[in-house]
């Protein structure tokens, strides 16, 4: 194999800053306090009540903080608190997997002071006016007199509307759980966003949610914003709060390179294990976006994925070290779910990092191989640092955002071939 490798060599790479706005919360606590304690919040948990808090299965900042406090606001009232897992059919579709994936997120009884209760089983509520079931928790539906929604208001990785990654979301697919998750996905990606809006606005009238806790985050991954809303005002507010978080979504600053190096992907970063909105590619191809890369090399799995490589269609080559980490179990759920079985197409796989980063040049068309460009990020959330080859340094001089940290220096790999 290393022959067809010859006069393939990695150049040297700078490290760079990139510069976003940074506007962010400087205590969290006092900021859910604030919005739990507006008019028509935080009353609406009465005395006695058993109120499930849904909880999903992103990385969020801040998230088990925002948590506690929630369940602390609760018992405050007299209530009795627990979290419901709200992903889908994410944690391998099993109650047991969700409650792990909640752990890995920090959300525990131990840090929130709230048992964790977890169930796939759904109830049907009622049926859209197109005809389609509307399914939640049966936990939620049964055992709670109330049910408080929280989530990440962001754009979605595969298509645009008023509603994408938010709360309308969170209450039509995460509490749906894979039944749910499997009616939303089942008429192909243009229809998601259709089916995500009727069987939310359904849910909402014919359930017991009483409010919503929603979160923006800067291009930092920071805590942006956190608004309390009514469940009246639910599908009134969250188009212009999705609106907020486009603006502040990060950027690779750059409007083309050969090859694009990341170092880990997982579930944990995006439901697409690399954001599309970052990579500017997509498997779906119903986003069209500018190419940024000829080719994608990715190179390790998150842990908190849990084998789950969803998204890793999205890459060109990927490293033995990932592929080894791969749970099929894990990973073939959501596919199944969602109908997008190309997501989980397996990329080229090469026995080590260095080899995958060269096979990623090596396949490019029309480039001169002791010229390439080549950028590389720790993963589609992490994006205020990042390496550029020495090609790139005059597009990064010349843009004021970006500053240059580093003098050029050749990758460091291991014994076995591995980036340090």
């Amino acid at each position: 194999m290393e022959k067809l490798f010859r006069g393939i060599n990695i150049p040297r790479m700078i490290k760079i800053r990139q510069r976003f706005p940074r506007e962010t919360i400087a205590d969290v606590t006092a900021v859910v306090r604030e919005e739990l304690n507006k008019k028509e919040i935080i009353e609406r948990v009465k005395d006695g009540d058993r109120v499930a808090i849904a909880v999903g299965s992103r990385g969020i900042a801040n998230m088990p903080c925002i948590v506690r406090e929630i369940v602390t606001a609760v018992k405050e009232r007299g209530a009795h608190p627990f979290i419901v897992p709200t992903m889908g059919s994410h944690g391998g579709a099993t109650g047991e997997g969700q409650v792990e994936i909640l752990a890995e997120l920090g959300i525990t009884e131990e840090s929130t002071g709230a048992p964790i209760v977890s169930s796939m089983e759904v109830v049907q509520i009622g049926v859209t006016k197109n005809g389609l079931p509307v399914n939640l928790d049966k936990n939620a539906h049964t055992k709670a007199d109330a049910i408080i929604i929280t989530g990440h208001i962001k754009p979605h990785t595969s298509f645009r509307a008023p509603y994408e990654s938010g709360l309308a979301k969170m209450i039509a697919v995460g509490l749906g759980k894979q039944v749910g998750a499997e009616i939303i996905h089942s008429a192909g990606v243009e229809n998601i966003p259709f089916r995500v809006e009727e069987i939310a606005r359904v849910t909402i009238a014919k359930s017991n949610i009483i409010f919503a806790v929603g979160m923006i985050e800067n291009a930092y991954d920071e805590t942006y914003k956190i608004v309390a809303i009514p469940k009246e005002r639910i599908m009134d507010e969250e188009p212009g709060l999705l609106q907020e978080a486009h603006k502040l979504m990060p950027s690779i600053m750059f409007e083309k390179c050969d090859v694009l190096i990341v170092d880990e992907m997982g579930k944990n970063i995006s439901g697409s294990g690399m954001d599309p909105n970052i990579i500017r590619r997509n498997y779906s191809g119903s986003l069209k976006y500018n190419p940024l890369a000829q080719r994608l090399a990715v190179l390790d799995l998150t842990k908190e994925s849990h084998g789950n490589a969803n998204g890793m269609a999205n890459a060109d080559i990927c490293s033995r070290r990932l592929f080894d980490k791969i749970s099929f179990e894990s990973t073939y759920p959501n596919p199944l779910t969602n109908r997008l079985a190309q997501r989980v197409k397996i990329p080229m796989v090469m026995e080590n990092d260095s080899l995958a980063i060269r096979a990623a040049m090596k396949t490019c068309f029309d480039v001169d191989y002791n010229h390439m460009k080549i950028i590389r990020i720790k993963n589609t959330l992490e994006l205020e640092h990042l390496f550029i080859s020495e090609c790139l340094m005059d597009e990064a001089k010349n843009n004021p955002n970006i500053e240059l940290v580093s003098e050029p220096e050749y990758m460091s790999f291991n014994e076995n071939g591995n980036l340090f």
